[in-house]
């Protein structure tokens, strides 16, 4: 029996909506986050490091988003449906699995540190910390999340799909667009109508009601 080891507020949604996407049957374990935002302890107890997504099948753990579901295309998808059909396509679902992780989701949460660094120091040098994470993202993180934006939909500006037709490579590069779409607002319309294909897909609504309900 397949598991996905789901923490709240996480990657794993990318998980449970393939497994949507494959129709298979599957248990959900939930873990919910302390409030240092860091994953339980319980967590440990599946994979030394403690973070999700986690999916074990059988006797087997396996960790990280873009092996996950490389393992579940590769040995669930038995039509091929969501596998890359020429050797450019193989190639480019290669580099988006590993882009979304390597190259766009750093700079997401270093974003997200820099915010909320000044929350947790004391008053008294909150606006020396201010200035500080300030100038990290004025100066090193905004310019660079622009040339991704900028990449991505001269990208999709030309391409409904990042690897020839729906495949895995969509769902792994969803979670960090959809983390995007509401500070890009009207800008990058090919951003923007991606997020919202991936959204109207009937598996991906289907898992956005399971998770839900484990709320």
């Amino acid at each position: 029996m397949l598991t996905l080891h789901h923490l709240e507020q996480s990657r794993s949604f990318r998980i449970l909506w393939a497994l949507e996407e494959l129709g298979l049957e599957y248990q959900i374990k939930l873990y919910k986050r302390l409030p240092t935002f860091s994953g339980p302890p319980e967590l440990k107890e599946v994979h030394p490091l403690g973070k999700a997504p986690i999916l074990t099948d059988d006797d087997q753990c396996i960790a990280e988003s873009a092996v996950i579901l490389e393992y579940l295309q590769e040995h669930f998808d038995e039509s091929g449906q969501f596998a890359p059909q020429t050797a450019s396509e193989r190639q480019q679902y290669r580099y988006w699995m590993h882009y979304a992780e390597g190259s766009l989701m750093p700079l997401l949460i270093m974003q997200l540190v820099m915010e909320n660094v000044p929350k947790y120091v004391p008053w008294l040098i909150k606006p020396i910390a201010q200035k500080i994470t300030g100038g990290v993202k004025g100066g090193f993180i905004k310019p660079r999340l622009k040339d991704h934006l900028e990449f991505l939909e001269h990208h999709l500006s030309s391409h409904d799909y990042f690897a020839g037709q729906f495949s895995f490579a969509d769902i792994q590069m969803s979670f960090p667009l959809q983390a995007l779409q509401s500070r890009i607002k009207e800008k990058y319309p090919h951003i923007q109508a991606f997020v919202q294909r991936m959204r109207s897909r009937s598996a991906f609504q289907h898992a956005l009601q399971k998770e839900q309900a484990l709320n």
